[in-house]
């Protein structure tokens, strides 16, 4: 911004000779401008410099250039944050990408990562995860969402590179072990996965995720005992928390104790009576007991409470398999496909095996 601007003209023989001072606000120098024109140059080139000068413009359009790029990448980031916070998620993502198409900024590709897995588009959100990776490999947090997206895909083997970078970058992060341990388990690693949730249970007390998905590792594993001190050190945290109930119906029904499940599994139902998993474990218990009028009767409640309940139809579809009406359960498998499509690979074989089918408690 010019504050001050001294202009006078002299004539030296045959020439104007031209001394422009412009003392700019916030600089210390002084600029001079001395010209030796001749008479009929004088009146034309004047006009030209005032024109120039007071309009603005200069030289300098590279730097204008990049200052009205750097404006418009503003406005474009935060009205992305904007329309993500008031659930725009369409024009956030627009505002994001033409953003980053002037200025490849780490934090907006941040937010458009999240947003990419937010709204399912995963393959798009590790693209811009990897490319983050490469700008930042010292940043936990990439590989963790890293790590995250590929579990969405259950592509456990990149899943697992990812949290061992994690874990490379801060090898005290718990949350990398428990990544790096659910990757394990997407690949019938079973030691490996206790293993790593142990560190995880190490690293950071009272670690809830870690121990319920390691008692439920260990009951599958077929120790129950072990599984135990998971279940009560969740309990003991959290009365009534619902994952750790349930998992503590699973216990007591490997240590035979089909009363104490079912009443684990009711008591987590009174609590929350749209809990699919409790409705699941339940009806699970009393086709296995040969209760099947109870394990109907227990569907057809689920079923109403959640007309779109794919696995309470499939459920449903098995007790009544067992209990001789093989029409009904037809009905009820294809209802389970219709709502389910990705089923269709275990259907064929149900006849044979379902009776022996069960879910965990976690949804893994």
């Amino acid at each position: 911004m010019t504050d001050k601007i001294i202009f006078f003209a002299r004539r030296e023989r045959r020439l104007y000779s031209i001394v422009i001072k412009v003392f700019q606000l916030g600089y210390s120098s002084v600029h001079i401008i001395n010209v030796h024109l001749q008479p009929n140059q004088f009146e034309t080139t004047m006009a030209n410099f005032f024109k120039s000068f007071f309009s603005g413009k200069s030289e300098s359009t590279e730097e204008d250039k990049q200052k009205s790029e750097k404006k418009n990448f503003e406005i474009l980031k935060y009205d992305g944050l904007r329309a993500q916070r008031l659930g725009r998620l369409d024009y956030a993502e627009k505002c994001f990408a033409g953003a980053l198409a002037i200025e490849e900024e780490f934090e907006t590709m941040s937010y458009l990562s999240q947003l990419y897995l937010q709204t399912g588009e995963v393959e798009k959100g590790i693209e811009l995860l990897q490319r983050m990776a490469d700008l930042e490999p010292h940043l936990t947090n990439t590989f963790l969402t890293l790590a995250h997206a590929y579990y969405l895909q259950e592509a456990y083997a990149e899943m697992s590179k990812a949290a061992q970078k994690a874990i490379e970058t801060d090898p005290e992060n718990a949350s990398a072990y428990l990544l790096l341990a659910k990757a394990d388990r997407g690949l019938k690693e079973d030691f490996e996965t206790i293993a790593h949730l142990t560190k995880a249970v190490l690293l950071k007390e009272g670690y809830t995720e870690a121990h319920l998905l390691r008692a439920e590792v260990l009951l599958e594993m077929h120790q129950p005992k072990e599984a135990q001190e998971d279940i009560a050190a969740v309990l003991e945290q959290s009365p009534e928390d619902e994952a750790a109930l349930l998992l503590h119906g699973k216990l007591n029904e490997a240590l035979g104790n089909t009363e104490g499940a079912e009443a684990d599994y009711r008591n987590v139902i009174e609590m929350n009576p749209f809990s699919e998993q409790a409705f699941l474990c339940m009806g699970q218990l009393y086709i296995t007991q040969q209760k099947l009028t109870e394990a109907i009767e227990l569907f057809d409640e689920a079923i109403e409470l959640n007309p779109s309940f794919a696995k309470a139809y499939h459920e449903r579809g098995r007790a009544k398999l067992a209990n001789g009406d093989q029409e009904g359960s037809v009905e009820d498998m294809k209802k389970s496909l219709e709502l389910n499509p990705k089923e269709g690979a275990q259907v064929s074989g149900m006849f044979a095996n379902q009776m022996g089918k069960s879910t965990n408690v976690l949804g893994l």
